[in-house]
């Protein structure tokens, strides 16, 4: 049998977290959930609740906590614009302290950790698409930069803990992501267009919808989060994880009205401010240093997550902060 590892997963009931726990817990490891449940909902993770090999630990990483851990998965943080610029003085808190502590615990531990960054690093790209080398375009004074810099900063502070410290790091960069769990409110454009299709509501465009993103299913994101891990020591990444195939925003909800067969009619909004207008990942690292790369195509991954909107009762999800929609 395998090592039974000890394993931390902050920001665990969450998107991504609650499935990394899901596939943790019955491959055997012993499992720790850490949420404060800002963002996250508690029934993500209600199933596990009953295996001997699964804790859950109501916790803002904020503040330091002590705990005994071989691998640790940092993804504690609001990840959608409405939430993270709610309080951002906060989500630059839960990027910086929050790294310090999973640092300071992985320091003594001597546990392996894994940053759960972003492709928001690379701000509104002047490369196209952007490989890891690119340094980024991102305003500093703008309404992302809590998101953005904070990012940036977690990834500096892996970096030094590891040069000064000798700590085995992990750093992937998540290109935009979905899939069933989603939070019906977390304002992104997938589970926006979905919930908005299903209820026959007008779906939101902010600007003319020709801007692009790539959607990468959640199971493929997982997966490769999970052999970021795996990869030798001294291996730090950052590592692109995403999906290179590139879509407009008008061409996604074209797909979600299709394919929910809803009546609902498209309105444009004005672009928020910093909204990249292109995003796609340059994976060449992923597939030779992880042996990665996407399977599951976005119809496919639509039709899932579209199907899992369709089975949960909206009323039991409540909207974390007003700024989702």
């Amino acid at each position: 049998m395998a090592q039974i590892k000890r394993i931390l997963v902050t920001g665990g009931a969450g998107f991504l977290g609650s499935h990394l726990c899901e596939r943790f817990v019955e491959a055997g490891h012993d499992v720790i959930c850490l949420d404060n449940f800002f963002t996250s909902q508690k029934s993500n993770v209600t199933h596990l609740l009953d295996y001997r090999n699964f804790e859950l630990i109501r916790h803002d990483i904020t503040m330091p906590i002590w705990l005994e851990v071989d691998e640790i998965y940092n993804l504690a943080c609001p990840a959608a614009p409405g939430h993270y610029q709610y309080n951002p003085i906060k989500t630059v808190k839960t990027s910086v302290m929050g790294s310090i502590n999973v640092l300071g615990m992985a320091k003594r531990c001597r546990a392996k950790v894994l940053q759960a960054s972003t492709s928001e690093v690379y701000g509104d790209p002047e490369v196209h698409p952007q490989p890891e080398s690119y340094k980024g375009s991102v305003n500093t004074l703008g309404p992302r930069a809590c998101y953005d810099e904070g990012k940036r900063v977690a990834e500096t502070l892996f970096m030094d803990y590891h040069r000064s410290n000798n700590v085995d790091i992990k750093i992937v960069r998540i290109f935009n992501t979905y899939g069933p769990r989603m939070h019906p409110y977390d304002g992104r454009v997938v589970s926006n267009f979905i919930r908005q299709a299903i209820a026959g509501d007008n779906i939101t465009i902010y600007g003319d919808g020709s801007q692009t993103r790539s959607f990468c299913y959640r199971d493929d994101l997982i997966e490769a989060m999970i052999r970021m891990m795996q990869t030798e020591k001294g291996f730090t990444g950052p590592v692109n994880i995403g999906n290179p195939t590139e879509f407009t925003i008008l061409e996604l909800a074209k797909h979600v009205i299709e394919m929910t067969g809803s009546k609902s009619k498209l309105i444009e909004k004005p672009l928020p401010e910093d909204d990249p207008t292109q995003r796609q990942p340059d994976i060449s690292l992923a597939k030779e240093k992880l042996g990665w790369e996407p399977t599951v195509e976005l119809q496919e991954g639509l039709r899932r997550t579209i199907d899992w909107f369709n089975s949960i009762e909206l009323s039991n999800y409540r909207a974390p902060t007003p700024n989702y929609d």
